[in-house]
């Protein structure tokens, strides 16, 4: 077992803990039961002091102590004590007689102890211990219980000269018995310390298993298998269920952090691979009609300043339109918005006649959101942000529809929000298609190539850009075969003094291809 394990700390720790228990537990019983007995000897030897009190020390004397000499029976009630000292004292604490120690089991194996080595106790010393019984040592080592009574007056001695009577117990009755007690006690906490080492030993391995799991899954994903899971363990309320859905929810979180971050990365390779072809196309076009001239190629210098203008034009868009993304994905502070109450029946006419402009053979109608009749739609919004959001829309299906294909444009609310559709009816697009159509430089027809009409797949991205500025939303509604209708949503204000009425044309600005 190493000791710098957790389960091994766990065993070690609890087994200290057992070890200092048992050991308090048994020395206080063991006290206890030490202190119970030197009481019982007490009550047994301060009667038998008094007794021997008043028998005159000639009637208890005996010369040469016999060891194998017994209690006398008239004393009764000894069960805990074995040997008995007797001395008589004069008053002045010299010993005037003594016997013992006096054996009260004949059966005892070995010889009694000596009797005690008592302290001087002349009549003043007597008086002042009142009967109380207090302990001596005797010459072996062993302990004694001595009580010290004085003896009371006759009728040719006063009681100032009776002197007093000294009777010891020994205690080897009560050290044999505290002694069995102990080495009980400390076989069985033995016994049962080494018992319940082995069992908590399996019971902490079998209770820290689940910890063994969640290493295991730990090293799992600390080796790159992310979509690893701590399985469920244990009740969802004990401390182990809750560390393990913590733990699962924890990984899920890296897991998705780091499924977020993979795909960030992608799409910046793809974003800087698509921006570096994007650049490329017309400064190779400017450097190519450059080259071209000075070598003498291209004699039109007026055609080659127009197609070197144009390219240069083509790029300044895409920078301009880079830099706006940026803008919008900063927030309001790189991009402030000039919101302002506004209605954007306004832009829908504006849409109308950029439309007819572009494509004259197309048939272009004015409706509400759904159907029906075009109605207000007043909103706070930036204007010339919103105008561009139009223009986007209406650049996007006049590129992505055959010439003349009919074109709806809805205004007006639902659910008090202010909306403006632009609904074609081309070719549409698939779902796939229709879920990646607002991803900067994303065309659905996946060709790098571009003409004069074609744009580099950025408009739709500003589109979804300023509306989710203004708080807003752009949705798709498309299927192949069915056309494709954007409807931008943004929240609806009350305009003071605004009424229903027809809309106006008013004049828009130019549609960049």
């Amino acid at each position: 077992m190493g000791s710098s394990s957790l389960r091994g700390r766990l065993l070690l720790t609890t087994m200290a803990l057992l070890v200092a228990g048992l050991a308090v537990s048994g020395a206080v019983a063991v006290a206890t039961l030490r202190a119970h007995l030197i009481e019982r000897v007490d009550r047994q030897l301060t009667p038998m002091a008094t007794v021997l009190a008043r028998i005159p020390a000639r009637l208890t004397a005996v010369p040469s102590a016999p060891q194998s000499a017994q209690l006398p029976g008239s004393l009764p009630g000894l069960d805990l004590i074995d040997q008995v000292y007797v001395a008589y004292l004069r008053a002045d604490g010299a010993v005037e007689q003594e016997g013992g120690p006096w054996l009260r089991d004949r059966s005892r194996d070995g010889l009694p102890d000596r009797g005690p080595a008592l302290p001087r106790l002349d009549g003043a010393d007597v008086e002042r211990l009142g009967g109380r019984p207090f302990d001596a040592t005797g010459p072996e080592g062993g302990k004694w219980r001595v009580v010290a009574v004085p003896r009371p007056a006759t009728a040719t001695t006063p009681a100032a000269a009776s002197g007093s009577v000294v009777v010891a117990a020994s205690l080897r009755g009560v050290r044999s018995t505290v002694g069995r007690l102990t080495a009980v006690c400390a076989a069985t906490a033995a016994a049962l310390v080494a018992s319940l080492a082995v069992i908590g030993w399996f019971a902490v391995r079998r209770g820290l298993r689940p910890l063994r799991r969640i290493e295991e899954t730990a090293a799992a994903i600390a080796g790159g298998d992310l979509s690893r899971r701590v399985p469920a363990l244990a009740a969802p309320r004990t401390e182990v269920g809750r560390l393990a859905a913590a733990l699962n929810v924890m990984l899920g979180q890296l897991e998705t952090a780091f499924a977020e971050r993979e795909r960030a990365q992608a799409r910046m390779r793809r974003f800087v691979a698509d921006v570096s072809h994007e650049l490329r196309t017309p400064l190779f076009g400017i450097k190519g009609f450059a080259e071209l001239h000075r070598m003498g190629g291209l004699p039109d210098a007026d055609l080659t300043l127009g197609r070197i203008e144009s390219e240069a034009a083509r790029l300044v868009r895409l920078v301009e339109d880079l830099l706006l993304l940026a803008r919008l994905d900063e927030g309001e502070e790189a991009l402030p918005m000039d919101l302002a109450p506004m209605d954007l029946r306004t832009l829908a006419a504006d849409a109308h006649h950029d439309l007819r402009a572009l494509d004259p053979g197309r048939e272009v109608t004015l409706t509400g959101p759904d159907g029906g009749p075009p109605g207000a739609a007043p909103v706070h919004g930036d204007e010339a942000r919103l105008r561009q959001v139009v223009s986007n829309l209406v650049g996007n299906a006049v590129a992505h529809t055959p010439p003349g294909t009919p074109v709806r444009i809805g205004v007006g609310t639902a659910g008090g929000d202010g909306v403006l559709v632009i609904a074609d009816e081309g070719p549409g697009m698939p779902a796939e298609e229709a879920a990646r159509v607002f991803d900067r430089f994303y065309r659905v027809d996946g060709s790098r190539s571009r003409t004069g009409a074609g744009g580099a797949g950025l408009g739709l991205a500003i589109v979804r850009s300023i509306v989710a500025a203004h708080g807003g939303r752009v949705e798709l509604r498309t299927r192949p075969g069915a056309g494709a209708a954007f409807r931008v949503v943004l929240r609806g204000v009350v305009l003071p003094g605004a009424a229903p009425g027809p809309v106006t044309r008013t004049a828009g600005r130019s549609i960049r291809g």
